[in-house]
């Protein structure tokens, strides 16, 4: 084998393992993959927060653990605007395994009978056994 093949081969195995590393360091300590965040340690417990009196055309979203600047950080809860059709969901911390997925709270159209068809476009929204 000819030296420039070897020192070629050489280069080549050492970009592969670097790419290797820098992966496997990525994959230990968070993720963020198309706003999707996702860590390896749990939030701390929800605060005790006072939930004020129901304001007409508003929401009460409560307050939840963040994750910014590789640390959590608490937001405290908001009123949000109504939003006729649509449900709001708070946003939440899911488990999977020893990971942790945030998944942002936000307002998506309801569907009561969840046959893929928001209420607002469906003629019998609340009917279960339509297919």
């Amino acid at each position: 084998m000819s030296n420039q093949r070897t020192t070629t081969l050489a280069r080549t195995l050492l970009a592969a393992c670097a790419a290797a590393t820098l992966a496997m360091a990525a994959g230990t300590a968070s993720a963020q993959v198309r706003g999707q965040i996702v860590i390896g340690n749990a939030p701390p417990p929800p605060r005790v927060e006072a939930v004020p009196a129901p304001r007409p055309g508003y929401h009460w979203t409560p307050g939840y653990w963040a994750w910014q600047n590789h640390r959590h950080v608490w937001h405290q809860g908001v009123w949000v605007r109504e939003r006729r059709g649509y449900a709001y969901a708070d946003p939440a911390w899911v488990q999977r395994g020893d990971r942790y997925e945030f998944r942002r709270g936000g307002w998506a159209r309801r569907d009561n009978d969840r046959d893929g068809v928001p209420n607002g476009a469906d003629h019998q929204p609340n009917n279960p056994y339509r297919r």
